[in-house]
């Protein structure tokens, strides 16, 4: 069996073993399972214009399973996918950001079956682009040093993602009115014990990887979660909110069960062309376009971040296959809206498997399998807090931010893109606001030095579109 799997997945061609594959598909799943339990909260409780909620029933939470086991199934059939498809270590579930837009921006002015149906659409138009070669065309004429910018500043972004889902760093309340928009913990000063159960948990990881011990990160989080479930069965400490800040951030540790039965209730409640109808042509096209351009950028930073920490980018720094990778990926989004829970996309979370020695699709196999398990083990998913798992976040943060040396800072032509993209991508929590910027700045210093000739002909085609997606707001205003 060992034999099979190494052949199929290049497992020791890519300097990997089955253990490593299988620990980093452990821990990319302990990573980003909060998906599971964080997506029903984002989805379940925003009334649609007709006042319906996902999943059926009042809006009162017992909506939640159904789509916490679609999540579930969906991240679970796609991730297994990419492993066995792309074999590449990257696993997807419904996207963060996408799944708020899809709920404020598109349910809230018709119906979910009809914001899922956009979802869908939004999904076929990006396999088309991929299928025609577009998307892996625009993919290699993107400079090699703008692609290592991408993965510094995702670095720097789900490091600033960790810090923030475990309450050691939170948005300063009515920011507008202080200097600053961000502080430490709640007040300014760190102060709970999720945030303890947090550095305890890093400083555990910390001291664990720099002693070079196999299954550190694995290790950490198991450790922390059983640490975590302590310190609530003894002070109950219930979930975070403006009456509790001292609560925890998105799944409070209580084991209350092994095992339940999934509601499969969200999927197929689809209505491929009803926004069109309900919001107008118009409007429903530029959610499409505003739904894919995110998506296309998003996965392209993504799968390059992921390539580079796990060594398999060549001198251009391309991954292996990356058309296999973007077809999977887009299929994703088609998937994720079938299946009523929201465009499913590539997690950059799976970067924690990476940095515990997965290199092959096999760790993706093992993450997708574990979600699928999810669909009927949600009470146990549900145990594992933020503040057990982000610390691998943090950790692999600081790993892709060493790419950094391979920009050449003296080259005011590639440096300066390089930095907007680095720094825009935490600043506006945002992976494609960082990619638009560095992208138009790029042709701008081209085009302002005298080297126009230079840019390659997509590159021009992607910033004007960077543009329509910069200027969506205003633009929808006056077309509507």
């Amino acid at each position: 069996m060992t034999r099979v799997l190494d052949r199929y997945f290049q497992i020791g061609q890519r300097g990997s073993t089955v253990g490593r594959e299988v620990r980093g598909g452990v821990v990319t799943f302990l990573t980003m399972s909060y998906i599971v339990v964080l997506n029903p909260l984002i989805l379940g409780f925003v009334p649609d214009s007709e006042g319906q909620f996902l999943g059926g029933g009042p809006g009162d939470g017992s909506n939640l399973p159904a789509i916490a086991a679609g999540t579930a199934l969906v991240a679970g059939v796609l991730t297994i996918l990419m492993g066995a498809v792309a074999n590449f270590p990257l696993a997807l579930a419904t996207g963060l950001g996408l799944n708020a837009f899809v709920a404020v921006a598109i349910a809230s002015q018709s119906t979910w079956a009809d914001a899922m149906g956009l979802v869908v659409l939004e999904g076929v138009a990006i396999l088309v682009l991929v299928l025609t070669g577009f998307r892996t065309a625009v993919f290699h004429a993107v400079p090699a040093q703008l692609k290592v910018a991408i993965s510094v500043g995702i670095g720097l972004f789900i490091a600033l993602i960790g810090f923030v889902d475990a309450g050691f760093v939170t948005r300063v309340p009515d920011a507008a009115q202080t200097t600053v928009p961000v502080q430490l913990g709640q007040t300014g000063q760190l102060a709970g014990w999720p945030v303890l159960v947090f550095a305890a948990g890093l400083v555990l990881l910390l001291a664990l990887w720099v002693r070079r011990v196999r299954g550190a990160i694995l290790i950490a989080i198991v450790a922390t979660t059983v640490l975590a479930l302590v310190v609530d069965a003894v002070l109950d400490l219930g979930a975070r909110s403006a009456d509790n800040p001292g609560g925890w951030a998105l799944s409070v540790p209580h084991l209350d069960g092994f095992v339940d039965v999934p509601d499969l209730g969200t999927l197929g409640e689809v209505s491929l062309f009803g926004a069109f109808g309900s919001i107008g042509v118009v409007a429903a096209l530029l959610l499409v376009f505003s739904l894919l351009l995110a998506d296309f950028f998003d996965t392209m930073g993504t799968m390059t971040a992921i390539g580079a920490e796990a060594g398999l980018n060549d001198a251009d720094g391309v991954p292996p296959h990356p058309e296999r990778i973007l077809v999977v990926d887009s299929v994703a989004a088609i998937a994720g809206g079938l299946g009523g829970v929201s465009s499913n996309t590539s997690y950059i979370e799976s970067a924690s498997g990476v940095g515990e020695g997965a290199r092959t699709g096999l760790a993706s196999v093992v993450t997708g399998l574990l979600f699928l398990l999810a669909t009927f083990f949600t009470p146990v998913v549900r145990a594992i807090p933020s503040e057990a798992a982000v610390p691998a976040l943090v950790l692999v943060g600081f790993l892709m931010m060493q790419q950094v040396t391979e920009i050449a800072w003296s080259d005011v032509e590639i440096a300066l893109p390089a930095f907007l993209t680095i720094v825009l991508m935490p600043f506006t929590y945002s992976i494609t606001v960082g990619i638009g910027a560095g992208f138009l700045a790029f042709l701008v210093v081209k085009v302002v030095v005298g080297k126009a000739r230079e840019i390659h002909p997509l590159m021009v085609v992607v910033g004007a579109l960077f543009v329509v997606y910069f200027a969506i707001s205003p633009l929808t205003d006056w077309l509507t």
